[in-house]
């Protein structure tokens, strides 16, 4: 079946007006998206390069905010025009921020103070200080001093804008430790928290003697996945461990007495104490060996993605279940493709339990479904491919003529991702429009070029295309987002260059397109990073 015919625009705007949708305002909401996810897809609307910009340090985009220098300045990207929000005060080394995510306000939570209810920036300094900053003003809200016994360094998610865990660098050891032999108990630090109101649930130690040689730890919706080098992946719950294995209660700004000391949680010097000490080995949720520890969790029901751990394996996916980890029919996944990059597959991110499967010359979305007649077991098949849009190559397989009049065959096949035929390199899902965005880079003559392709995220109709005017050298690192009616592209260059090109959608642009767009980079040329 194909899609269904949809009010037009006008419609939908007259059936706004006269309040058709004020008894449910998630009808207004959606309503309105699926009126600008029409502006946005009909012929006419042009999507204008309206601003670039050039930084030596990372940049960084979150919800209509463009980030600069350590996130110490942050630049609005919603008008028209690039403005500046804030700049924070310039700082030491050892102050700047090296990682941060953004809190927006959850929906029918008491807050108790109305600054709570706007969007915040958490943010972990280089010394040990985790931040709460005011998203439109740069103001410090909150702080804490994490502590002084490890580095912390990176910030995630555990349940999203609910339960932060913050994670620190791994204990190599020092190197007259390492000459005698001498093991280090702690291989790393996670501190969790509840935010808004910040609230500790407390720091947890992953030691060497309960865990062995891990290479990495983190947390995930209430569960500790743990990582080795030999590829297995182990999951504990947390909370478990959490009742089991917490050695005292601490409050956020409340005294506390540690190891002989007294001082107050979360303040500097005392900072929070490891209040987590597994002593014991935790029951264990679930164990599985995975080529380069690649493993996900998706699909309704549960299933999980692997890859087997043979290095002769790489590229192959197998889809299982997880209360009985049997294969899925049809389970086995491999995309017959040659290239030097390999394919990615992923779960969906729109909770609807399908899979993508993305190689250089096609995406593929898959659906998890059940196998007729048998409840028990579930089978994957394909939804719909999308697929580069290539030429057959008229220089494969021709004849050639020797000296002596000799007739040779030439044969030969060119890779997947050779950069002279159309190859996708990202594909992402806009939430808020339900479209799949889909970039595909060509390589013409010394330059490759991209465009940014939409599609329907239900069948796969190809309705958008956009060019991005900006040359793409596949040798650099790059990022694309999509969100709601703009297009932004951070590329890193070599000798750690930067670089931000926003795109806006303009639905009329009219004769005078050059010239406001060349009046519009030179105004924003203005603002230095």
């Amino acid at each position: 079946m194909g899609p269904s015919q949809k009010p037009n625009v006008c419609r939908r705007l007259s059936r706004r007006a006269l309040g058709f949708f004020s008894r449910d305002a998630g009808v207004v909401q959606r309503t309105n998206l699926g009126i600008l996810r029409a502006l946005v897809c009909q012929e006419s609307t042009k999507f204008k390069n309206v601003w670039t910009t050039h930084s030596k340090s990372p940049i960084a985009y979150e919800r209509g905010r463009i980030y600069f220098d350590n996130y110490r300045c942050c630049v609005s990207s919603v008008a028209s025009e690039p403005r500046k929000l804030y700049e924070m005060p310039k700082c030491s080394k050892s102050e700047k921020i090296e990682d941060a995510l953004l809190w927006e306000c959850p929906v029918g939570e008491m807050l108790p103070n109305t600054s709570d209810y706007k969007s915040s920036l958490i943010a972990l300094t280089a010394h040990n200080w985790l931040l709460r900053i005011s998203a439109t003003t740069g103001k410090v809200l909150e702080k804490i001093y994490l502590a002084s016994y490890c580095k912390f360094r990176y910030l995630s998610w555990d349940t999203p804008q609910e339960v932060i865990a913050v994670k620190s660098a791994q204990s190599k050891g020092s190197a007259l430790a390492q000459q005698a032999g001498i093991q280090q108990p702690v291989l790393l630090y996670l501190a969790v928290f509840h935010v808004l109101p910040f609230s500790l649930i407390g720091i947890l130690e992953i030691n060497k003697k309960i865990f062995g040689s891990v290479t990495d730890a983190t947390l995930s919706h209430g569960i500790l996945i743990v990582m080795y080098s030999s590829g297995l992946v182990r999951l504990y719950s947390f909370q478990a461990i959490t009742e089991q294995f917490m050695q005292q209660k601490l409050d956020l700004g409340c005294a506390c007495r540690w190891g002989g000391t007294t001082g107050t949680v979360g303040e500097a010097p005392f900072g929070i104490p490891c209040n987590i000490k597994i002593t014991d080995t935790p029951p264990l949720l679930f164990e599985v060996s995975s080529l380069e520890n690649a493993f996900q969790i998706g699909g309704h029901p549960w299933h999980y993605i692997i890859t087997p751990n043979k290095k002769k394996q790489k590229g192959v996916f197998h889809i299982c279940a997880l209360k009985d980890n049997s294969l899925a029919k049809n389970g086995v996944q491999e995309m017959e493709c040659c290239s030097l990059e390999s394919d990615w597959i992923y779960f969906h991110p729109d909770a609807s339990g399908r899979i993508i499967h993305v190689g250089p010359n096609q995406v593929k979305v898959l659906k998890l479904s059940e196998v007729e007649n048998n409840s028990a077991q579930h089978q994957i098949s394909e939804d719909f491919v999308i697929l580069a849009n290539r030429e057959k190559n008229k220089n494969e397989n021709l004849p050639t003529v020797t000296a002596s009049g000799r007739v040779v065959k030439k044969s030969f096949n060119l890779l997947d991702d050779d950069p002279e035929q159309e190859t996708f390199k990202i594909v992402d899902y806009e939430d808020e429009l339900d479209l799949l965005s889909v970039v595909a880079v060509t390589q013409i003559d010394a330059e490759g070029k991209a465009h940014l392709d939409f599609h329907c995220n239900e069948y796969g109709t190809l309705l958008k295309s956009i060019p991005l005017v900006e040359s793409w050298d596949v040798t650099y690192s790059h990022e694309v987002y999509f969100d709601r009616d703009l297009v932004l592209h951070i590329e890193q260059k070599p000798s750690r260059v930067f670089s931000c090109y926003v795109y806006q959608m303009v639905c009329d642009p009219g004769e005078e397109e050059e010239t406001t767009n060349r009046s519009c980079k030179k105004d924003c040329n203005n603002l230095k990073f």
